[in-house]
């Protein structure tokens, strides 16, 4: 019976991606000259499991390059070639060939064999040009762990793999065959483990092969093939000699270092919905920081889970087994007398339904170092292409989001860095004739704040410059000719759609494309997005966004006979209208004056069409809302009670409706809308409602 290695592709194709950020992070923290060998190794090690991965997996030619790469970073490691900044952009180049070959082949695409001859090429140039000689070389880092000084004649190896191995999609014969590159080999194999044929596990391995190698090789360019079944096989390596005394070396572990390894490393299935395809095709590109967006394009269909997050789970679990038990035994038994313990039983099982909630969307906060990892080599490349030296410094890599909202951040964060990098830091000479400097602070810091996540980009460039984005916005007609806008909302005026300040378009920028849409994608977040500058000191944009977009506390609104959830985050207070403080201006409707500020207010029975229960203002519950640094007042009918509610996608079951951000299901069994704050500002400013009632309304 033949095992279908398909199952395992997933998996290859997550821990190759993963190995290639290491990858680029190892890269781009070498220092020129002599490599420090922790970082060189790890480098080393995830070149060599994604080559040996590919093999198994047939996939040749993400193989027969990666040897390419793997030659050359081999060279470094033992000191036979110093790092040089030729040679990290180079091996920088082919992890981002490795990627684009590896999102081809998962989505079953042809290869750019131009492009694989061009960085191959590349490599084998670099290769050409000799290694430094052998009284220079650093010592080799393995060479510590070898019992041999000199290469031996030849090697015994005796290989017993664990039962489980095959079922990781390893192939011994893979293993042969790297072996016999190295000379000749001869392969005893022992069975004596083989269990009688109706006890047989099809996936299981009960075999031992000893293996005799005749060559003069090290035994690091065996321990290096043996590297990729590391945990899942008994493996002992001794000189050929006739000699009984010789010592070997044993290369084992744990036989249950697999299963271990496993419970560290659980993945958690996503629903469909948080799954984005990346089935672009390869092909050459140019682009700086091109790599980083490959990253971005492949799906994570699985995320890693901590041991200790699962245990607690599989406890609340238990204790809500418990508690129905309890519960289903005292509906079989129930008396009169017994209502205070069914109380008592029914507060406990929301207790621990309550922390069961708190447990499952743990799981899914992940550190936004996912986002964050991808920029080093941004600003690496594109710092380099606009001749400007700059610091990367990043903070609060360790905190935490949901899944669904790291996936979606990852773009406009990388526009706000490439704006920071753009137009926000002067090249050098300018910033030492402004007594800065040469080198420029790029600073990305994340942390918690309430119930939100803000993360921070701030410069210590130029600053926005005020009357050019003043006068830009008057030549397109943005701001009349005569207007005076303070600062703030000079700054506002950036994330207007086509808006630039460039004077010449590039592939960088200059395109009035990118801050309205940072803008766009980070509201439908449920976030918000402002900015700080002082001119000839810097920028900072701050970002707010919700922890999770799956579960939020809401505050229940009654508006005719419909209820409605307004988010709690948005709402800044809710106040009775008395008095004479409400006043109607032409073309902008009804205004209300709160706290010595006029604000809209905006009568939600017309947004949603419905039939009133009073029209009149006087002792009208009004909800201050606030969005995008805008304060608008609902007018509603009734509040009702505040709490947690899980969100459900309008447009994933109906559409996408202006002014929703999706429903609920309350406890009685109703449904509930959610209100878009965001949107129903956006609505209000495009529309005249006093004009045109009709306009506002919700479709």
């Amino acid at each position: 019976m033949s095992i279908d290695i398909s199952q395992f592709h997933q998996v290859f194709f997550e821990e190759s991606f993963e190995g290639l950020d290491a990858m680029e992070m190892g890269l781009l923290d070498l220092e020129e000259g002599q490599p420090d060998l922790e970082t060189i190794n790890t480098i080393f090690r995830a070149a060599h499991s994604i080559k040996g991965g590919a093999g198994t997996f047939g996939f040749m030619a993400v193989s027969d390059f990666t040897h390419h790469l793997e030659t050359l970073l081999d060279e470094m490691r033992n000191g036979k070639r110093l790092v040089t900044r030729e040679a990290m952009t180079v091996c920088l180049q082919a992890v981002d060939l490795l990627r684009e070959m590896l999102n081809a082949v998962r989505a079953s695409q042809d290869l750019d064999d131009e492009r694989i001859k061009e960085v191959a090429d590349a490599l084998q140039a670099l290769l050409n040009k000799g290694n430094l000689p052998v009284a220079t070389a650093a010592p080799d880092s393995t060479a510590e762990q070898a019992t041999d000084k000199e290469p031996a004649a030849g090697w015994k190896i005796t290989f017993t793999p664990h039962a489980e191995m095959l079922q990781t999609g390893n192939d011994p014969v893979r293993l042969f065959y790297e072996l016999s590159d190295l000379g000749d080999i001869s392969v005893t194999l022992n069975d004596s483990q083989l269990p009688p044929f109706p006890d047989l596990d099809p996936e299981a391995c009960y075999l031992q092969w000893v293996i005799e190698l005749k060559a003069s090789v090290e035994q690091s360019a065996i321990t290096e093939i043996f590297e990729w079944v590391e945990g899942d096989c008994e493996l002992t390596i001794a000189p050929l000699s006739t000699h009984d005394d010789t010592e070997p070396t044993a290369l084992a572990s744990p036989k249950d270092s697999s299963e271990e390894r496993a419970e560290n490393e659980i993945a958690a299935d996503l629903t469909e919905n948080n799954v984005t395809n990346s089935s672009a095709p390869v092909g050459k590109n140019t682009t700086a920081g091109s790599a980083t967006t490959a990253t971005t394009e492949r799906h994570m269909a699985s995320i890693r889970v901590d041991t200790v997050k699962v245990d607690s789970l599989i406890n609340l679990v238990g204790e809500l087994v418990i508690t129905q038990s309890m519960l289903s035994q005292m509906g079989e038994e129930f008396v009169p007398e017994r209502l205070p313990s069914l109380l008592d039983g029914l507060e406990q099982l929301a207790r621990h339904t309550r922390e069961l909630q708190e447990g499952i969307m743990l799981i899914r906060m992940i550190p936004i170092s996912f986002a964050f990892n991808r920029f080093p080599r941004l600003v690496r490349d594109l710092s380099a292409k606009l001749g400007k030296k700059v610091e990367l410094k990043l903070s609060g890599a360790q905190t935490e989001l949901d899944k669904t909202v790291m996936e979606k951040i990852g773009d406009p964060l990388t526009h706000l860095v490439r704006n920071s990098l753009d137009h926000g830091l002067e090249t050098a000479e300018r910033r030492i004739a402004a007594g800065k400097p040469a080198t420029g602070l790029l600073h990305l810091n994340a942390y918690h704040q309430g119930g939100n996540i803000v993360i921070d980009i701030e410069d210590d460039g130029a600053g926005l410059n005020e009357p050019k984005i003043l006068e830009k916005a008057k030549e397109r007609g943005l701001v009349s000719e005569h207007e005076v806008l303070s600062p703030e909302k000079i700054h506002e005026l950036i994330f207007m759609p086509g808006f630039s300040t460039a004077d010449v378009v590039s592939d960088i920028s200059g395109r009035g494309v990118g801050m309205d849409v940072v803008k766009k994608n980070i509201h439908a977040l449920g976030g918000s997005i402002e900015v700080k500058s002082e001119p000839g000191k810097g920028s900072r944009f701050t970002i707010r966004l919700p922890l999770t977009l799956a579960i939020m506390d809401g505050q229940i609104i009654e508006v005719a006979d419909q209820r409605y959830i307004v988010p709690l985050l948005s709402i800044v207070e809710s106040v009775v209208i008395k008095g004479k403080t409400t006043n109607k201006v032409a073309g902008k409707g009804e205004l209300y004056l709160f706290r010595d500020e006029y604000i809209p207010l905006i009568r939600l029975y017309e947004v949603f069409g419905l039939k009133p229960n009073s029209e009149q203002l006087e002792g009208g519950l009004l909800v201050v809302v606030e969005s995008n640094n805008s304060k608008v007042g609902l007018l509603v009918d009734d509040l009702q009670s505040q709490q947690q509610i899980v969100i459900k996608s309008l447009e994933t079951n109906y559409r996408n409706v202006m002014g929703l951000s999706g429903a609920t299901i309350l406890g009685d069994g109703s449904v509930a809308l959610i209100l878009d704050v965001a949107g129903l500002v956006t609505m209000y400013r495009g529309s005249s409602r006093a004009d045109n009632p009709t306009e506002f309304r919700v479709a």
